[in-house]
């Protein structure tokens, strides 16, 4: 597929929808592990458990810190990216801490232009990141693509829902997103486009079911033969 060149204006606005990531998040790393990364505790765990019974090379799209990488068996090989540096040095100074041996790498990197081969990984996981990129279209189909045949493309998040008191909270948040570095209204039908990633599993998670494990499973690639003369 050939990419078309950006607009200039179009690209401005992209640069600054990434520089607002990359900022609320340089305000975030002192105290995340303390704040979100307390209350995103249970989903973390839990995704890593279900990759933990499998194999092969893992890729982690907005590793963040690094909170989830102590968890991960000894079996898989990590690679983590994330936007912001200064997430990505406390998650260095975790794996130095924390003596870690199977992080093949850190990377800055932009989540929806990751610059690895397609099928690269055998589990490409995202925690808590849809909800605060420019364009999560765009990185679904990322995701998809680094994936190998077969292998699963799981993502932790909180979606919005339309009722009660739950909708009503989320809608009057909206406008705050900017601050506190995610949206508060976040449709699910926005991360269903790819049609190469079947949903296998989707599970609400505690605390109080705010967010949501899905597990796609990628199709492999069929081919097709024509058929036999006759």
């Amino acid at each position: 597929m050939v990419r078309r060149p950006q607009s200039q204006s179009a690209a401005l606005a992209h640069q600054m929808d990434h520089d607002d990531v990359r900022d609320a998040y340089r305000r975030w790393a002192p105290v995340y592990d303390f704040t979100f990364g307390k209350v995103s505790t249970a989903g973390r765990r839990h995704a890593v458990e279900l990759i933990n019974s499998s194999n092969g090379k893992v890729l982690e799209v907005g590793v963040g810190t690094g909170l989830s990488l102590p968890e991960y068996k000894s079996h898989l090989e990590i690679t983590g990216i994330d936007l912001a540096p200064e997430m990505l040095q406390k998650a260095h100074e975790r794996i130095r801490s924390e003596r870690l041996t199977n992080i093949a790498g850190l990377h800055e990197m932009d989540a929806g232009d990751l610059q690895f081969p397609d099928a690269s990984f055998d589990t490409v996981v995202a925690m808590y990141v849809i909800t605060v990129v420019p364009e999560p279209e765009k990185v679904m189909r990322e995701l998809a693509r680094v994936c190998k045949p077969g292998g699963q493309v799981m993502l932790v998040n909180h979606f919005s829902q339309e009722e009660g008191v739950r909708g009503w909270v989320e809608r009057k948040m909206a406008p705050f997103a900017d601050l506190v570095g995610w949206h508060s209204v976040f449709e699910m039908s926005r991360v269903m486009g790819c049609d190469n990633l079947k949903l296998v599993e989707r599970k609400s998670l505690r605390p109080w079911g705010i967010f949501t494990m899905m597990r796609f499973r990628k199709q492999a690639d069929v081919v097709h033969h024509p058929l036999a003369a006759e």
